[in-house]
Parts: C-alpha cells; structure tokens; sequence
C-alpha cells in the first residue's frame, strides 16, 4: 500500500512529541497536568457527538490495524 507521507518521519514525530510530553508531566506538579488532562478528556466527551464515526464502525477498524500488527492475537471484538 502507498501512503502519501515519510512513515518513518512520522513514526520519530510521534516519539519526540510522546518524549516531549512525558518531560513535561514530570517537570509540573500533579495538580496542574492531572487538570489540564481532565480538561481535554472533558472537551472530547464534549465533542463526542460531532463525528460521524459509528461505535460499530471504529470497532471495525480498531479489528482491522490489529491483525494487520499482531496477526492471530485479535478475538472477534479486535481487541488483543
């Protein structure tokens, strides 16, 4: 399959963003990561109803990535 971006670029954006981020909740105190954490899961929840996306449909898909990474470890509901 051709995807039209560097995969492996993006693979070492990701690690430096999850590095970065990771730095960062350790360097602040709980009180101040722990609420700004609460306040983006509030605005997914919030926004939950936005996507057109089917509880049926995302399990669809979440099932299809894991047997393309972990083939044979994905029961019927695509979970490992």
């Amino acid at each position: 399959m051709e995807l039209g971006f560097d995969q492996e670029k993006n693979r070492q954006e990701r690690l430096a963003f999850v590095r970065k981020h990771a730095l960062w909740v350790r360097r602040v105190p709980n009180e101040v990561w722990s609420r700004e954490q609460a306040d983006l899961i509030d605005a997914f929840l919030a926004n939950a109803g936005s996507y057109a996306l089917s509880r049926a449909r995302y399990l669809e898909m979440h099932q299809a990535l894991a047997k393309r990474r972990r083939p044979g470890s994905v029961d019927k509901h695509g979970f490992a």
